[in-house]
């Protein structure tokens, strides 16, 4: 049975490992160990006894903003719903802590994210700029197919 686990930092090599194509392919943004370990309290995990299957980070920018990053599912496991538990866990820990207003995804499957309620925002209108600080580690940059969605938390 897959359940879903708040990360400790035990768990980055194995989130490392799950990862390795989707950095290489350039779908998930690299993220150093350290990086993961200053931000371990972002991290939800999917794990089904030891082994972590999937995860997702809620990074909070702002009272009004919060973003979904590297939402991952093992490839074994996708179409099992793990990432649509992933992202429900997300947005109510979102508010939970008191986002006002917005959660953010850049995504390559904007399919899976609008069926959960998110809509397509213009790459410009992000709110918060100050997001665009991570886009310059992206292999992409600075072209990027990304799309942008926000989801509306209306607290």
């Amino acid at each position: 049975m897959v359940e879903l686990v708040k990360a400790k930092l035990t768990d980055i090599p194995a989130m490392q490992a799950l990862v390795v194509n989707e950095v290489k392919e350039g779908i998930i943004l690299k993220r150093s160990d350290d990086e993961i370990s200053t931000n371990i309290r972002s991290y939800v995990l999917a794990k089904e006894g030891d082994k972590v299957v999937g995860y997702a980070a809620l990074h909070i920018h702002s009272v009004r903003l919060a973003e979904i990053r590297s939402l991952i599912v093992s490839p074994e496991y996708r179409g099992t719903h793990i990432g649509k538990q992933i992202v429900l866990f997300t947005l109510e820990e979102a508010k939970a802590l008191g986002v006002s207003e917005d959660v953010l995804v850049l995504t390559y499957l904007p399919g899976f994210f609008t069926k959960l309620g998110f809509v397509e925002i213009p790459k410009e209108t992000i709110p918060e700029h100050k997001i665009w600080a991570d886009c310059i580690k992206c292999i992409h940059f600075p072209v990027c197919n990304e799309i942008s969605l926000i989801y509306k938390l209306g607290l």
